[in-house]
């Protein structure tokens, strides 16, 4: 099978989903996507798309998924390695969740410039990679950090402090679980809200993959 042609320049939503939908593997997938340019600004500014990092063997126990890359994740082409990556991984450790068996992932797969948030338009764009990922390795959790990932799958009325309270609900045969993005907990400092509220929620979500395996 012929690997799927990279969108377009300005392509439209439906030629990266077209794109994304005919990636057989992850490793197909992520060739494919490196070399899309459908979003003409962060095609430009990018040093690298951050497709994501995934097992290296087997399915993840779940998939975290936040916003879009910044300046570390731009310059290393992997996500989450800066300071909320830092963070990130020191509550999935305090939760005893191992990173390696995760499949940690972002709504926008380029950095928008100056770290802005990224514009529906690109969301729209971006949104066929993030969807053929989570089919390609169908974790049976999903853990959205912050409220750009939230509204990518509740919807653009999504309150982050009320998705988070409502608790675990369905997606697509998954539980999805809504909590803070690890920049917000390093924002308000290591005894504010959010960063007890994503401690826990991690917690929880350990709690749960686990008692999956055993079962």
């Amino acid at each position: 099978m012929a690997a799927p042609r990279p969108p377009r320049l300005d392509a439209a939503a439906d030629e990266v989903a077209r794109a994304a939908a005919a990636a057989p593997d992850w490793a197909t997938l992520a060739d494919t996507a490196r070399s899309c340019v459908a979003c003409p600004e962060l095609a430009a500014a990018r040093q690298h798309v951050v497709v994501g990092d995934v097992p290296v063997t087997g399915r993840p126990l779940v998939a975290i998924v936040g916003e879009a890359p910044g300046a570390t994740e731009d310059e290393t082409g992997r996500p989450f390695v800066g300071k909320s990556g830092a963070l990130l991984d020191l509550l999935l450790g305090e939760a005893g969740l191992d990173r390696g068996r995760t499949a940690v992932l972002n709504v926008v797969k380029c950095r928008p410039p100056g770290n802005r948030t990224p514009r529906a338009d690109e969301v729209g764009r971006c949104s066929g990679w993030l969807r053929r990922q989570l089919e390609l390795l169908d974790p049976p959790a999903v853990v959205a950090l912050g409220l750009s990932a939230a509204k990518w799958f509740l919807g653009p009325r999504t309150v982050l402090a009320r998705a988070r309270e409502a608790g675990p609900v369905e997606w697509e045969g998954r539980g999805l679980y809504v909590t803070y993005h690890p920049s917000a907990a390093i924002r308000f400092g290591p005894n504010g809200a959010p960063r007890a509220a994503l401690a826990a929620d991690l917690r929880h979500v350990a709690t749960m993959v686990g008692a999956r395996e055993t079962r």
